[in-house]
């Protein structure tokens, strides 16, 4: 699951006003990142207070378990699709909402891995994640040239991880995950790039709306890549 972007278009940068440039594209790229963070913490802490008050597990025993599990992708196609026509606040507002219900999804893997594994998927996601954005943000080469075949591969991913469900196919899985964490390490670095282009593109002015919509491509980026590790390398509880 990806977020939609405002299609960038490259542009250089010189004369007097590159350092102007430079500035406000710092300030935009850090408002992404803290956005970003911000959601995160959230998420955590959601997951976190459904498992201990138990209301993970009486939803997870409902039907609802379904709403629950897709209105994270509800909520990042209404974005997608309604965020130029919404106002600064409604957009955050659904942000932050998502975040919530993105960490209700995944409050059941606190109940699947053991909290220390959890911990040390996380940071070497983070670091994982650190490297890669920084490479998106810093290289000139164009990563454009890999935009379809990772838009091809996470179309694939999606669809697989749907018959799965269905199938619950040990072996399936396996390979998901792996092809799951190469695909998300590359998108890290292609959507800061493009992220970072959206700045040149838009050309200054309020870069609120922009930075909420970098901010959700790259969480999703981050929490793709940290459930693919963790079913990979995770220790289950009860073993």
């Amino acid at each position: 699951m990806n977020a939609p972007l405002y299609t960038p278009r490259p542009v250089g940068r010189a004369g007097p006003d590159a350092a102007v440039l430079d500035v406000g594209l710092r300030r935009y790229m850090l408002s992404v990142y803290n956005y970003m963070a911000a959601g995160l913490a959230l998420t955590g802490v959601v997951a976190y207070a459904a498992v201990t008050t138990g209301f993970y597990q009486q939803i997870a025993a409902t039907s609802l378990i379904w709403v629950v599990m897709f209105a994270p992708l509800a909520a990042v196609l209404f974005l997608g699709m309604r965020i130029e026509r919404m106002s600064v606040s409604s957009a955050q507002a659904v942000f932050w909402g998502f975040a919530a219900i993105m960490g209700l999804s995944l409050a059941g893997i606190l109940l699947v891995y053991t909290g220390t594994s959890i911990a040390r998927v996380f940071f070497i996601s983070a670091g994982t994640f650190a490297a890669m954005s920084l490479y998106g943000y810093t290289t000139n080469r164009d990563l454009s040239q890999f935009g379809s075949f990772l838009f091809m591969g996470l179309i694939g991913i999606v669809l697989a991880s749907i018959v799965n469900i269905f199938v619950g196919s040990s072996a399936l899985q396996f390979a998901i995950s792996v092809i799951g964490v190469l695909l998300f390490t590359g998108l890290t670095a292609w959507d800061t790039q493009r992220i970072k282009q959206v700045y040149f593109t838009i050309g200054g002015g309020d870069m609120t709306k922009p930075a909420l919509m970098g901010a959700l491509t790259l969480y999703l980026d981050f929490i793709n890549l940290f459930v693919m590790l963790l079913q990979l390398t995770g220790d289950r509880r009860g073993r």
